[in-house]
């Protein structure tokens, strides 16, 4: 039996699963430089130790009003081929392994075509319900954000 662990963030009350081994680092919020004509959900970027970070509010993404920044409001640096996204989350609460067969696949009327896919699946932990996040999906191809931010 295969287990997965994940990152779980919370957004408006829900909790969200990334693969662990697609998150490089959490951070606090910090200072985001606006980029002029960036899609609604892309706050801007970071400078993050030299590197340039575009920082996607995944509230906006999700279709949801803009995050209220608190004290416990975090940017999870994730991505894929050499470009890292960081995500605002409301906050980040813990780090679980999650075993293959509680995990199960999102019903297909749950997407809509405008974000088919960006759900993996989601994990049944308990009595609480985790939606798996797919990357590749909800940062365009290859978690590099260039899809996304064309579409």
């Amino acid at each position: 039996m295969s287990e997965t662990q994940i990152v779980v963030c919370e957004l408006r009350n829900e909790s969200y699963g990334l693969d662990i081994s697609r998150v490089f680092e959490i951070i606090r919020l910090q200072p985001i430089t606006a980029v002029p004509r960036a899609p609604e959900f892309v706050d801007g970027v970071i400078n993050l130790r030299g590197r340039i970070i575009p920082i996607v509010d995944l509230s906006v993404r999700f279709g949801m009003a803009r995050s209220t920044a608190t004290r416990d409001s975090r940017i999870v640096v994730t991505g894929t081929c050499d470009t890292r996204v960081g995500l605002v989350v409301d906050s980040v609460s813990e780090v679980l392994m999650v075993s293959g067969d509680a995990i199960e696949a999102a019903p297909s009327m749950l997407s809509s075509k405008a974000d088919t896919g960006t759900m993996k699946g989601i994990a049944r932990v308990g009595d609480r319900l985790i939606v798996l996040l797919e990357l590749d999906a909800l940062l365009g191809e290859k978690g590099c954000l260039s899809d996304v931010i064309a579409a």
